[in-house]
């Protein structure tokens, strides 16, 4: 943090400088990797287990199906650093686990597209309605 403060404090134009919330976020998303391709069978622990061996793994999480309760097939690791990030990136992209190959990336910002329940859309408007009754009618 401290040398995030000093590259701000330290440029010259203010049109130079990046938002100080871009570069935490992006720090953020920067040591957290997205796992696609796991087994079914792959617990966190599993998880945790082999992406300790490139750093300290800081969460491992799979991302389970609601209604199943069964794993979707990806998750996320989360590293202290982005060094060790990027290790575990180069070293297991790629690679089996659990009968598996598996791919590994940096994740991505969650878009919240207003989630949650679908909005309703009712009837038609009535003018809708009336111009269906004009086309028919004149045939």
């Amino acid at each position: 943090m401290a040398a995030l403060r000093r590259l701000i404090a330290g440029a010259s134009k203010p049109s130079s400088l990046i938002p100080p919330t871009f570069l935490i976020s992006h720090r953020g998303i920067a040591s957290k990797l997205f796992v696609g391709g796991l087994s079914f069978y792959t617990t966190e622990k599993g998880l945790s287990d082999a992406f300790s061996q490139y750093g300290q793994v800081m969460e491992a999480k799979i991302v389970m199906d609601r209604v199943s309760d069964r794993s979707k097939g990806f998750g996320f690791v989360t590293y202290a650093s982005e060094d060790e990030a990027e290790k575990a990136i180069a070293e297991m992209n790629g690679k089996d686990l659990n009968g598996r190959v598996i791919f590994v990336d940096y994740a991505k910002p969650k878009h919240n597209f207003g989630g949650g329940m679908p909005i309703a859309r009712g009837p038609p408007d009535s003018v809708d309605r009336v111009h269906f009754q004009d086309i028919v009618s004149e045939n």
